[in-house]
């Protein structure tokens, strides 16, 4: 609750109007250890703001089409305000069910029938084009058949590189490369959403309509020219003509609750010859599950580089209870060194990937000590770092400063042997414990699908 009132706080006063819906999920699974818990009665009071349009995506439509008793509340309560969704690949009757409880978008479409049978349904879609998920291209067809009057984009997780190159306009700029028509694209990015919304006289250029126009040189490029808010000038060939005052407040700043952090909580005593291994699948967020022999030291498990099986770790970091889980993951391709975030959807507990114990820990160690960022060491060495103090997820520093900062991260990472484009991304959800196959949160290793913790090494293995 006190992250959601520093965020409105935060985005008071600005040329820029901002809004919110409420966080369904907090925790998001009851499998890792969550900074907090929103409970129905937490998240009412946030439904009659001004600025509050409904209810943020449920991550877990399962537990929509089981009856889960919490959520569904939550979606009664909701009801008479947007409620979106995310149900990738659901159609059918059990589409039909979750339209049925009440949520009417979503945003994981990535076929053009499955996009086309949610709109026929009733259903919003948003096209997603973000820095992992890109859906423009594959969903242009869907768009070509006039179905942007129940459909506009969005982004879902944008990397600071691929922001620096543009957000909404950089999708437009991607969308008509993909042969979408300019002028529905612009639809999509403007009056669309506003209709979705509920937004009254926004979204276009018309009389008696809000003069929040953007000016841009072209309908191909789409670089932006000026912005007017409230037909006030505030920007100007990427200049900001206004001054914007934040608040900023302590509390989000000091979110590293990390018990002392010593080398024997790395240590994987090994209890057979084989383990479950998470498998990264390139330019994909789903990982499988891997069955592998493991590389044995004294009877205790280490990475296997030959092979590319290295050691994970996520430390619990919200309440101090020392918990520190272990499993193995393929697919980083590092053969030194360890990369270390307090950036790991959805509880972003922290998380580290490495080929040696010391290197782990000295990562973890520096990022508690930032109150939250990225780190790479190698050889002992930090060889990059970002600093996240704000709830260990954001900076304070301008865009470009920080897209400097991952920019070195991301080659000190190359420069260790991944082959990934994006590897601090990859790590990040490798603790999604609602997105299949296997993941890793602070209480174990996850086998998604049966929604259960499940042994690193069993007899099966």
């Amino acid at each position: 609750v006190s992250g959601i009132k520093y965020i409105m706080d935060a985005t008071r006063n600005l040329p820029v109007d901002v809004y919110f819906i409420i966080p369904s999920r907090v925790p998001a699974t009851p499998l890792e250890t969550s900074g907090a818990s929103l409970k129905l009665d937490d998240l009412l009071p946030f439904l009659k703001k001004d600025r509050v349009f409904g209810l943020a995506e449920d991550q877990d439509y399962s537990d929509v089409l089981g009856g889960e008793k919490e959520i569904l509340k939550k979606i009664m309560q909701a009801r008479g305000h947007v409620i979106d969704g995310n149900c990738p690949g659901l159609s059918g009757k059990d589409l039909n069910a979750y339209l049925v409880a009440g949520i009417s978008s979503d945003h994981a479409a990535s076929s053009v029938e499955e996009a086309i049978e949610k709109v026929r349904k009733g259903m919003w879609v948003y096209v997603r084009q973000g820095s992992s998920f890109k859906e423009v291209k594959a969903l242009a067809p869907f768009i070509a058949r006039n179905s942007f009057h129940f459909s506009c984009f969005c982004t879902d997780d944008i990397s600071p590189r691929d922001l620096s190159l543009g957000h909404v306009n950089g999708i437009l700029r991607d969308a008509v490369a993909a042969g979408v028509d300019a002028m529905t694209a612009v639809r999509m990015a403007t009056l669309s959403p506003c209709c979705r919304y509920c937004l009254q006289k926004r979204g276009a250029v018309a009389p008696g309509y809000f003069a929040d126009i953007v000016v841009v040189s072209d309908l191909i490029d789409f670089k932006v020219d000026r912005v007017f808010k409230d037909g006030v000038l505030v920007v100007e060939r990427g200049n900001p003509v206004y001054e914007a005052k934040i608040k900023r407040k302590s509390i989000v700043k000091e979110t590293m609750n990390v018990k002392e952090l010593k080398a024997e909580k790395l240590a994987v005593k090994a209890t057979s010859d084989a383990a479950r291994v998470i498998q990264i699948m390139p330019g994909e967020i789903m990982t499988k599950t891997a069955k592998e022999s493991v590389l044995v030291k004294e009877g205790f498990v280490v990475s296997d580089i030959e092979r590319d099986i290295l050691k994970l770790a996520v430390v619990e970091r919200h309440k101090g209870t020392g918990k520190v889980s272990l499993g193995l993951v393929r697919g980083f391709g590092i053969i030194k060194g360890a990369i270390a975030s307090s950036i790991s959807h959805d509880s972003h507990n922290l998380i580290c990937v490495g080929v040696n114990d010391e290197d782990m820990l000295s990562a973890l160690r520096q990022v508690v000590k930032l109150k939250g960022g990225v780190v790479v060491v190698s050889g002992g060495l930090i060889t990059a770092e970002l600093a996240l103090p704000v709830a260990g997820l954001m900076s304070e520093e301008l865009l470009h400063d920080v897209d400097d900062k991952m920019q070195k991260i991301e080659k000190a990472i190359q420069d260790m042997g991944s082959k990934l484009d994006n590897a601090v991304e990859a790590l990040s959800y490798l603790a999604l414990p609602t997105i299949p196959e296997l993941r890793l949160s602070d209480l174990g290793l996850v086998d998604v699908d049966a929604k259960k913790i499940v042994p690193l090494f069993d007899s099966q293995a």
